[in-house]
């Protein structure tokens, strides 16, 4: 059962090499923690390799790092559902008190995302995107929609972007890039296979590469030129929450009011333009 995963863990300990033991020790006491951090966090708060997690989540059963994470997500539920009784149960909650956590999750998590801002890193980021000749807004599944929406909102000022959601064109076209290009790769985890694979290929071309992400430390970090942090906890339960978009979306938005403070004549020029073409089809 799903609702045993923690217990698994336990019960197999005695067969744990010595370091799938050290894993094993971090997840037991910290297993409320260890859902909302990447799969490097967790290496290193436990000192051992990437790897080595990964093979862990082998020899619980599990296909990767992300699948371990949940099924622990649903045992920890579970046993919170075991003590609470019918106290945990959404349905007995009522409209006002959803409204009032609604509001307050995605409160906070703008409010942390302002925290983690660093203004040198912002700097650079739009820098980078001043000095590109074109730049592309990459991301797959929730985060290919902000990716989306941040090319529905830059167009508005510049003609330079755009957003490829097919993920064999996004490696097509990385493969082209040069040091003209830059790439924003929206990515909560950070471990995502390919954006992983599609940031190597575009680091490999020469190309400028930033990241809007949770985490300080992942795979896909490794290629970047910048990352800006976004400031939401997103449980493996909670995919594509709005806390997890407002963060990201909070990002984009100061990159773009920072754009355009920066190029304001174009910019401002371009706004009107842009503005004026789509004005006739509303009523």
């Amino acid at each position: 059962m799903v609702s045993s995963f923690l217990s698994d863990i336990q019960l197999s300990y005695n067969q744990f090499t010595r370091t799938e033991k050290k894993i094993a020790d971090y997840v037991i006491k910290h297993c409320d923690k260890v859902v909302f951090m990447s799969i490097s966090d967790l290496s290193e708060a436990c000192r051992v390799a990437d790897a080595s997690v990964y093979r862990f989540c082998r020899t619980m059963g599990v296909k990767g790092y992300q699948e371990f994470k949940m099924k622990l997500s649903l045992s920890l539920a579970s046993e919170d559902a075991g003590k609470a009784g019918e106290t945990k149960d959404v349905r007995r909650w009522g409209l006002e008190y959803i409204l009032d956590e609604v509001l307050e999750k995605n409160v906070n998590a703008m409010r942390e995302t302002r925290r983690l801002a660093n203004h040198e890193t912002i700097e650079k980021t739009v820098r980078m995107m001043e000095e590109a000749q074109r730049i592309y807004f990459f991301g797959i599944g929730d985060s290919l929609l902000m990716g989306q929406l941040a090319v529905n909102k830059f167009l508005r000022i510049t003609k330079k972007v755009s957003c490829i959601s097919d993920l064999h064109m996004q490696a097509m076209v990385a493969s082209m890039a040069s040091e003209e290009d830059m790439f924003i790769f929206l990515s909560y985890s950070g471990s995502t296979k390919d954006n992983i694979s599609v940031a190597r290929i575009a680091r490999e071309c020469g190309a400028k590469i930033a990241v809007i992400s949770r985490f300080m430390k992942t795979p896909l970090t490794a290629y970047t030129d910048t990352l800006l942090l976004c400031g939401s906890d997103e449980g493996p339960l909670e995919g594509g929450s709005m806390g997890a978009r407002a963060s990201q979306m909070f990002i984009i938005d100061v990159l773009f009011h920072e754009y355009y403070r920066r190029n304001h004549e174009a910019s401002k020029e371009n706004n009107h333009r842009t503005s004026e073409a789509v004005v006739e089809r509303i009523y």
